[in-house]
């Protein structure tokens, strides 16, 4: 099966060295370990699960769940940076006038921490039981699984000028660059957070990621223009286990 062929400007748009709160919902219900997640169960992120949809047709995300709901950005099935599929992390869920249900999900656009909804029945839900935290004073990367620690790795992060934005965010894309000895690694994790400094840099809009580096003495320090910068063998292991949608933890 041929590969989606990488748009050209993926590169300049996340060459940014940088990288709301669940709303009150129903109660989880959980759903066993291997099973898919229904409309039903849909509720707020905990630290052990939450859920993810992949778009299916294209959509405009509202600020309110219902069709006449103003409009904050259109999204579209194929993920702009990387031509992936575009998975969206799930924060709550609701019902309109006429019983269509509604997810309100983390969308990819300024500011950081925008969310909007969408029908669930553009999505393909899941659930994941992965998330990640980032520890900006110690500088380390923390992964769970089922709220279990299975990997804790040394990064560099953002400079007191450009800092690394603080805040919940979700991993929106997954890039095999396939270039270990590249600037940004051999694999880049698109976030859902932008530069709170920048708004341009290499020819991108400041969009903040997790990536390799070719600068490995720099991990451990404040380096970056925002971005979360790991050492290369530790991106390729996430990419063995990281998928769009996984939850990301950014704190002081």
């Amino acid at each position: 099966m041929r590969r989606p062929r990488r748009p050209a400007a993926w590169t300049a748009a996340v060459a940014l060295t940088v990288l709301a709160v669940p709303a009150a919902g129903h109660a989880v219900q959980e759903p066993p370990a291997g099973a898919a997640a229904t409309p039903d169960a849909l509720g707020r992120p905990t630290k052990a699960i939450s859920w993810v949809g992949r778009l299916v047709a294209p959509v405009t995300a509202r600020r309110a769940p219902r069709m006449n709901g103003r409009a904050m950005t259109v999204l579209q099935p194929v993920a702009p940076l990387g031509g992936g599929a575009t998975v969206l992390q799930i924060t709550a869920r609701a019902s309109d006038g006429a019983g269509r249900v509604w997810v309100r999900v983390r969308l990819p656009i300024r500011p950081n921490g925008s969310q909007g909804w969408v029908p669930v029945d553009v999505l393909r839900l899941n659930v994941t039981r992965l998330r990640i935290r980032i520890d900006l004073s110690d500088r380390r990367l923390t992964l769970y699984r089922n709220n279990r620690r299975v990997m804790r790795v040394k990064v560099a992060v953002g400079t007191p000028e450009n800092p690394t934005p603080q805040g919940h965010f979700a991993v929106a894309e997954l890039i095999r660059t396939r270039t270990r000895g590249a600037f940004l690694g051999p694999i880049v994790f698109p976030l859902m957070a932008f530069s709170e400094t920048l708004n341009e840099y290499a020819g991108g809009n400041g969009r903040v990621a997790m990536h390799g580096t070719n600068a490995p003495e720099l991990l451990g320090t404040r380096a970056s223009h925002g971005c979360i910068r790991i050492r290369n063998s530790d991106v390729v292991r996430m990419a063995r286990i990281v998928r769009p949608g996984t939850p990301v933890d950014i704190v002081p």
